[in-house]
């Protein structure tokens, strides 16, 4: 299930974000490995538009069909889904797709 969390990122703009219990977990680890600024920089863009580019976005296949990720460096991705809708970004891993 997708909750609010509060904290570094506001849900005041036009795109509400919402966080799966494992993309909470991964924030943690972001945070110790040193990526939480890098991780806020790309929730601040889906917050404004999901669909911005720069930077780039690739739609995944597979179990993850209908999501889309972003870099957040070489080895991790923030992975989402748009609600449109809902108008919702429900952000499901901030880590890496390939655990």
């Amino acid at each position: 299930m997708a909750r609010n969390i509060p904290g570094d990122i506001q849900n005041s703009a036009s795109w509400r974000l919402v966080f799966t219990r494992e993309a909470e977990k991964d924030a943690k680890k972001l945070a110790a490995a040193g990526l939480k600024p890098k991780a806020i920089e790309l929730l601040e863009i889906l917050r404004e538009n999901p669909f911005q580019t720069p930077p780039p976005f690739e739609k995944l296949v597979g179990d993850l069909a209908g999501a889309y990720s972003r870099r957040i460096n070489i080895k991790h991705r923030l992975v989402y889904e748009i609600l449109e809708k809902e108008k919702v970004v429900k952000v499901i891993r901030m880590w890496t797709h390939y655990e």
